[in-house]
């Protein structure tokens, strides 16, 4: 008895994007929702403040884009945002620069293995998922910070 497979591809370049820009409207809106004094300085059990996985959002996403569509990593090497309205600035331009570049991804690159920064080997489609499973990780951490401060975090579905 043989068993046929099919071979079937569930998302297209376009819809990574889509996808990844809708995470990032909603880390933006959580990035929003704290206070500028408790976004760089609020934690609990010894994690990082918001601001500072924020800036982790900034360093990884156009690096990631860069190096897939290229195959150099280049580290992030701009100004480290010190205020609430810096970081959303940055994050905008960032925003702009993904929807530029990532229809510019040859289709070869999201297979194609690479050592990210020296440091995660693997298909280019895999290092962006690493991106926005990151910045989901660590958008739930935010989210309990804005709860242990009586904020109501924005509602996750809203993309």
């Amino acid at each position: 008895m043989t068993t046929a497979t099919t071979t079937v591809t569930a998302l297209t370049a376009d819809d990574i994007l889509k996808n990844w820009q809708g995470h990032r409207r909603l880390t933006r809106r959580t990035i929003e929702a704290f206070p500028e004094d408790k976004l760089f300085s609020f934690s609990l059990g010894g994690m990082r403040p918001f601001a500072e996985l924020a800036i982790e959002f900034i360093r990884m996403a156009v690096p990631i884009i860069d190096g897939v569509a290229t195959g150099k990593w280049v580290e992030y090497a701009g100004p480290k945002p010190t205020t609430k309205t810096e970081i959303l600035a940055l994050w905008d331009a960032q925003t702009k620069k993904l929807d530029e570049k990532f229809p510019a991804i040859p289709p070869h690159r999201f297979a194609e293995i690479d050592k990210a920064f020296g440091q995660w080997e693997g298909p280019g489609i895999a290092t962006i998922q690493y991106a926005i499973d990151n910045e989901i990780h660590h958008r739930g951490q935010g989210y309990v910070y804005l709860r242990s401060l009586g904020i109501e975090p924005p509602h996750f579905w809203e993309r």
